[in-house]
């Protein structure tokens, strides 16, 4: 099998992406092949950053007509009131208040702004993708200490087809470095043993079963 190698280059995420669910989904892994997922991940205090797609309250104090409700558009820049075309995406809602209140500083006095995020989607480098036999395969938005099962709970589980206990994790933090999870034993048996903690950027492929 290729998919170290393809890894080790570092192609691109949505190539190497590809070529894993393309492989593991044609039955080509098994979990013995892939050493286990750490139970415990190192964390770190996780700072939400913001990404495409997000809804942002932008409140400016004692400024009502000022104030707004966006969504960060897919270039990840907005616009609100006296603020045109400013990135939001990859800045944490703080950093975003400042930069506002410096766009606004130049048309009103001492202006004080905060910007709360709602309808979470985060930036595409933090997201936990989840592919092949999920009952929703999707990206979620990573949150502090996040588990595999918080992943699967939020993706439906999986489906009848499934081969749970074959499933990899890529960590992307790791330069794409594979581990098998037991699925199948977590959500099937109520192994909590098997539940184990994920990172930004990791991926989860659920492979088919063929018996």
């Amino acid at each position: 099998m290729k998919t170290n190698t393809m890894l080790g280059r570092r192609l691109p995420w949505g190539a190497a992406l590809l070529a894993l669910a393309t492989l593991f989904l044609a039955g080509c892994s098994t979990l013995g092949s892939h050493p286990p997922a750490p139970a415990s991940v190192q964390e770190q205090e996780h700072r939400y950053k913001i990404g495409p797609l997000d809804t942002l309250n932008i409140q400016v104090w004692r400024n009502p007509e000022l104030s707004a409700t966006v969504t960060v558009r897919p270039d990840g820049r907005i616009s609100s009131p006296l603020v045109e075309d400013l990135v939001a995406a990859g800045k944490s809602p703080v950093e975003l208040s400042r930069e506002i209140e410096k766009a606004l500083s130049r048309v009103i006095r001492d202006p004080a702004v905060t910007v709360i995020v709602s309808g979470f989607q985060g930036t595409f480098g933090e997201q936990i993708r989840i592919v092949g036999e999920a009952a929703r395969p999707q990206a979620v938005p990573y949150r502090q200490n996040m588990t595999v099962l918080d992943v699967m709970i939020q993706v439906g589980g999986m489906t009848d087809f499934a081969d749970g206990n074959a499933a990899v994790l890529v960590r992307g933090a790791e330069g794409g470095k594979q581990y098998g999870i037991r699925l199948k034993d977590l959500l099937k048996r109520g192994d909590i043993s098997a539940n184990v903690g994920v990172r930004p950027g990791d991926i989860i492929i659920v492979p088919q079963s063929w018996f």
